[in-house]
């Protein structure tokens, strides 16, 4: 009998691109989440409308599965993550909790939990000109945002129900990672595809913000790098914190001359010191992940922000981009809803990865 395997968040980005590649390997797989897609239809074998902040659907949605690979989260970029504190703390630690509880419960064989970067301490991310950092480096603590301590709690939760329950749980540490089919406009969306969006709209020769003076550095690993490095994952006998992630480091003006020269434009930067920047520099080291897993990102970031961009652009073109109503509410134009990309306080609502 075919195995069959959980994914969560799988309305959101990462969790979808999850279910795809399960389902072209000839799983049976069940998708659940607060939402479903945005961009396509789920090619989940089940998909499960769920809000896994309560107990009794994390036991519903591990009911019968054998794997369950966890991306459910309420998380976003820089300007999300820098200004909701509470909120992100309390969904994702009852989230996770009652997964892994539920879990145990029903005796899933292995249990996987996207982690990130986020996780490292900002007095080692100090610099532009960062060397990568490795596992260790986690610790002593000091994330630079509550998104990162709650990743980080959630770590030690799954190291323990291994040690005291015997749970097999794997965890991978995520560095910025961008692709097609993920959100792209109102508030919540990373850097590569609020630059591809930018670069989109402007006319050759024009101006876009740029936040902060562009020289702060990151990494950026390719979906499908990601979802292969953690399908990988599973595979083995790994249950410490693993960097997934590539260790090639770039300015956000670097990335801002790699989009302008795909979309064939010459773009001139406005720099606002204003906006949440995040820390001065974060790369990753994959010494590790090439020991164990025999493996690394290999999708070139040209190739993977070619990919991202015509995408973007692709949205725009089919008029879905948002535009700012009389009472500042935004609105999307054409079919569907913006409210799962949009950063409202207080919503009872689940975003993901």
């Amino acid at each position: 009998m075919r195995n069959k395997i959980l994914v969560t968040g799988a309305g959101g980005f990462i969790g979808h691109h999850m279910v795809k590649f399960l389902k072209k390997k000839d799983f049976w797989v069940r998708g659940v989440d607060i939402k479903r897609p945005e961009f396509e239809h789920s090619s989940a074998d089940e998909f499960l409308v769920l809000d896994l902040r309560e107990k009794n659907n994390a036991i519903l949605a591990t009911k019968g599965i054998d794997y369950v690979y966890n991306f459910a989260a309420n998380m976003g970029g820089i300007a999300f993550i820098e200004t909701v504190h509470a909120e992100i703390m309390r969904d994702n630690v009852l989230i996770n909790t009652h997964l892994l509880e539920a879990s145990l419960i029903n005796k899933i064989k292995k249990f996987f939990f996207a982690s990130s970067a986020c996780i490292y301490p900002r007095y080692k991310q100090q610099d532009e000109d960062i060397s990568g950092l490795r596992e260790y480096d986690a610790y002593p603590a000091d994330p630079d945002n509550e998104y990162g301590w709650e990743k980080l709690f959630t770590e030690r939760l799954c190291l323990n129900y291994w040690k005291d329950f015997g749970l097999e749980t794997r965890v991978a540490r995520f560095h910025n990672v961008y692709g097609p089919l993920g959100t792209w406009q109102g508030g919540r969306e990373k850097s590569p595809a609020a630059l591809c969006r930018k670069i989109a709209l402007a006319k050759d020769g024009g101006e876009i913000e740029v936040w902060g003076d562009g020289n702060q550095t990151r990494s950026y690993c390719y979906v499908d790098d990601c979802i292969e490095g953690v399908y990988k994952l599973m595979s083995l006998d790994i249950r410490k914190p693993i960097n997934i992630g590539s260790d090639r480091l770039v300015s956000i003006n670097e990335l801002i001359e790699i989009i302008s020269k795909i979309a064939g434009k010459t773009i001139k930067k406005r720099y606002d010191l204003t906006k949440p920047q995040g820390v001065r520099g974060r790369n990753s080291n994959n010494d590790l992940l090439r020991y164990l897993l025999d493996w690394e990102p290999g999708i070139l970031l040209e190739e993977g922000l070619k990919q991202t961009y015509f995408w973007i652009e692709s949205q725009i073109e089919e008029g879905k981009l948002i535009k700012p109503t009389a009472n500042g509410e935004d609105k999307l134009k054409g079919s569907g809803s913006s409210e799962q990309s949009r950063p409202v306080r207080g919503k009872k609502m689940m975003h993901v990865l």
